[in-house]
């Protein structure tokens, strides 16, 4: 018998005492917890939009304005987050472009697009009626409408809109002006996945009357939205047949016509709001007779 063999017996059995000992010590060493995924924040409830709506330093046009916008549903339906990265195309006179940066609040921004205004431009001539199967579409004119009253440039108008809540104190993102064609709408910093949300409010049917490309703007916008994006279009509605025919005489536009253009750019249909419908519109002219609400659909897309 090898004589290191009884030698080696006592160092072996210290060992097996000493093994679970250790091996028991290392088992509560703490190890680091892992660090916290950040979640995106969550999206207003109604209360919170309702506040923000009855909120102080919005113009009287503009409360004037909330009765037929109805733009608690309309904030409501878009799901807003704090935080976003918002483009409201042909923002105008800037009155969604508000309540956006109102409800996205002081970590997000908001932009605010309008086209370039060239005085020595001819007026557009639409191309030939869009879509028009209706036997009683009114095409719109080869010729523009009467010119309605001069209105203040956009740019402006969303600079003071800023200042004003700037200077009231009021938790706002920071509006952003954007004078781009529409074909190509949105801020090259953000051309490439770098929105969560687009709007259009009741101006896509113009888009037909101006002879815009509106595939084109339609996958500029989706190149632009992140994924799970969300691109919001509210409109008047017209009859079913007369495609975007309609939109320099009675400003409406069918409303499956338009579904399916954005769909073509990729989008995919995820809700339609019914708070601006109305059904009892005939929908055969501008302003509707009797006078009622004008039938308006409300429709959420999403980039896959």
């Amino acid at each position: 018998m090898n004589p290191n063999t009884f030698s080696a017996l006592p160092r072996r059995a210290a060992l097996a005492c000493v093994l679970p000992a250790l091996l028991a010590a290392a088992c509560t060493v703490p190890f680091p917890a892992p660090a916290p995924v950040s979640s995106p924040p969550a999206m207003l409830g109604q209360a919170e939009i309702a506040r923000i709506v009855a909120g102080p330093g919005r113009s009287d046009a503009d409360r004037a304005n909330d009765l037929r916008r109805k733009p608690e549903q309309m904030l409501d339906f878009i799901g807003i987050r704090p935080g976003m990265t918002a483009l409201d195309v042909s923002a105008g006179g800037g009155y969604t472009t508000e309540l956006l940066a109102r409800a996205i609040g002081p970590t997000g921004a908001v932009y605010g697009q309008s086209r370039p205004v060239d005085p020595g431009r001819p007026a557009p001539t639409p191309a030939a009626p869009e879509g028009a199967t209706h036997p009683g579409a009114t095409p719109s004119p080869a010729a523009p409408a009467p010119a309605a009253p001069v209105r203040r440039p956009s740019p402006l108008v969303l600079a003071e809109r800023d200042q004003r809540m700037r200077a009231a104190g009021i938790a706002a993102a920071p509006i952003h002006a954007v004078v781009q064609p529409f074909e190509d709408p949105v801020p090259a910093a953000l051309a490439d996945g770098g929105l969560d949300l687009a709007t259009l409010i009741f101006n896509y049917h113009d888009l037909g009357f101006l002879g815009i490309d509106r595939a084109r703007m339609n996958r500029a916008i989706f190149r632009a939205l992140k994924p799970g994006g969300v691109f919001v279009i509210a409109d008047h509605a017209g009859r079913p047949g007369t495609g975007i025919s309609e939109s320099g005489t009675l400003h409406r536009i069918e409303e499956a016509f338009l579904r399916h253009e954005v769909e073509q750019a990729g989008f995919r249909l995820v809700a339609d709001g019914r708070f601006l419908r109305n059904p009892n519109d005939p929908r055969d002219r501008n302003t509707p007779v009797p006078p009622q609400p004008k039938d308006q659909f409300v429709l959420k897309f999403v980039k896959p």
